[in-house]
C-alpha cells in the first residue's frame, strides 16, 4: 500500500509540475527575471551554446534534491516520490523542449503525430513575439486544444 501511496504522489507532483511550469514561465520568466529568459526568445542575445534561461533547471533541481534529502535526513516519507516527480517532470520537460522542440541535440526530428504537432505549434506561437508582454501558450506538456487542431 505504501508503494501505491509513493506512486500517486510521484503521478501528483509530476502534474502539478506542469501548472508550475506555466505560472513560473508565465509570472517569473516573462516577469520580474525576464532577463534572464529573454536571450531564449531572442537568439541574438545568445552569446553560447547555453543561455542564461537554463538557470531555472537549477533552481528546480535544488527543489528536487531538496526533497530527497527531506526524505533522508528529517524522515518525510513521501520526499523520494515528489522529488523524483519533480524530476521526472524536469527531464520531460527537457526532451519535449530543448531537445524535441529546440533541436538543441539534433534528434527527434521527424515525430509527426497529432500530440507533437501540436505542441510544436503551441510553442511555435509563444516564440512569435519576442517581447517580455504578450504571449501565449505559456504551458509545456499540456497545451491548449485549439492548437492540435488541423488547419
Amino acid at each position: 500500500m505504501e508503494l501505491f501511496k509513493s506512486l500517486v504522489v510521484f503521478a501528483t507532483t509530476f502534474i502539478i509540475m506542469e501548472f508550475m511550469a506555466w505560472f513560473t514561465h508565465k509570472y517569473v520568466m516573462h516577469g520580474f527575471l525576464w532577463s534572464l529568459h529573454k536571450d531564449h526568445h531572442n537568439q541574438n542575445l545568445k552569446t553560447s551554446w547555453w543561455e542564461r534561461n537554463d538557470l531555472f533547471f537549477v533552481f528546480y533541481a535544488v527543489i528536487s534534491m531538496s526533497f530527497f534529502y527531506s526524505q533522508v535526513e528529517l524522515g518525510f516519507i513521501y520526499g523520494f516520490a515528489v522529488g523524483f516527480g519533480i524530476m521526472a517532470y524536469g527531464l520531460t520537460y527537457f526532451i519535449v523542449h530543448d531537445i524535441f522542440i529546440h533541436q538543441r541535440f539534433k534528434i527527434l526530428r521527424n515525430a509527426s503525430n497529432w500530440y507533437a504537432k501540436g505542441i510544436r505549434k503551441a510553442h511555435k506561437m509563444h516564440h512569435a513575439n519576442l517581447k517580455k508582454d504578450g504571449g501565449e501558450s505559456f504551458g509545456m506538456l499540456f497545451p491548449p486544444i485549439k492548437y492540435f487542431k488541423e488547419k
